[in-house]
């Protein structure tokens, strides 16, 4: 179940975060961001985040519609907007032999690809270990979806965000948490274009786009969308400048006392 959250429901007061260049290198653990999890707590056992649909008639949206971007699509979590200025990514590898390694490698191309569009916008290093990740890709086929008129929908992606406590060495930390999921049962241009779409949910644009042209549209167009649109960057450009709890320290108060429930909400199309 999605929770469908009041608009407004956001506890703010940060300042806004700043737009980072983007990491080059090897995969690393390196620096206190990317250190593996000590420890980790859902905070609440409600879902938190999804891509929401328009806002109902009379109903405000959290941002002013722009001519330029599609920003008052998007949705923040009742702790504000799911973003943080430097993402750990970890991509499932490649088997290193048998009969699906030529298949899982160009999964993995695709994947890559996609990955690198969101890196020239945003700071991201790769991790070898998941234990170091915000964001995990997997390798698979998102389970049926069942939709408020009882069908089920079957997809080549989904997105699903966690709110979590995390003590990565230097304190506790409000993360957002989120497995992507990208189907390998498709040709490698659909592979990328959906690890695009889904990428955009993981760095915080839970929300989509009325244009087939932008790489984050609810409804894709004849044509596989590969690169990030003039109003998909200027969107995340937007959305890197509001303000956010994510990523901030967490008072011992406001740190679970004990593991609860998950707390999860999604995106795929």
């Amino acid at each position: 179940m999605v929770r469908r959250w009041p608009l407004g429901l956001v506890l703010g007061g940060a300042l806004p975060g700043l737009l980072l260049p983007a990491l080059a290198g090897p995969p690393s653990a390196a620096g206190s961001s990317c250190a593996p999890s000590r420890a980790s707590r859902p905070v609440g056992d409600t879902p938190v985040a999804a891509a929401m649909p328009p806002p109902t008639p009379g109903q405000s949206p959290p941002a002013p519609p722009s001519a330029t971007d599609y920003r008052q699509w998007l949705r923040p979590t009742p702790f504000g907007w799911a973003r943080l200025d430097h993402w750990c990514v970890w991509v499932e590898p490649a088997a290193s032999e048998g009969p699906s390694q030529m298949w899982d490698e160009r999964w993995l191309g695709a994947v890559e690809r996609a990955l690198g569009s969101w890196g020239q916008e945003l700071a991201i290093t790769r991790v070898a270990d998941p234990a170091a990740a915000q964001v995990r890709i997997l390798r698979r086929r998102p389970p049926l979806r069942r939709e408020a008129s009882g069908r089920s929908r079957a997809s080549h992606g989904r997105a699903e965000l966690a709110v979590l406590a995390v003590d990565r060495g230097t304190g506790w930390i409000l993360e957002p948490q989120v497995r992507v999921l990208i189907s390998p049962a498709q040709r490698p241009e659909a592979t990328e274009a959906t690890a695009l779409h889904e990428l955009g949910h993981a760095f915080g644009l839970w929300g989509h786009s009325d244009d087939p042209a932008d790489a984050m549209a609810a409804v894709p167009g004849p044509w596989p969308v590969l690169a990030l649109s003039p109003r998909d960057r200027a969107t995340l450009r937007w959305l890197y400048q509001q303000p956010t709890d994510f990523g901030r320290p967490l008072p011992a108060a406001a740190v679970p006392a004990q593991p609860g429930g998950a707390s999860s909400g999604g995106a795929g199309r």
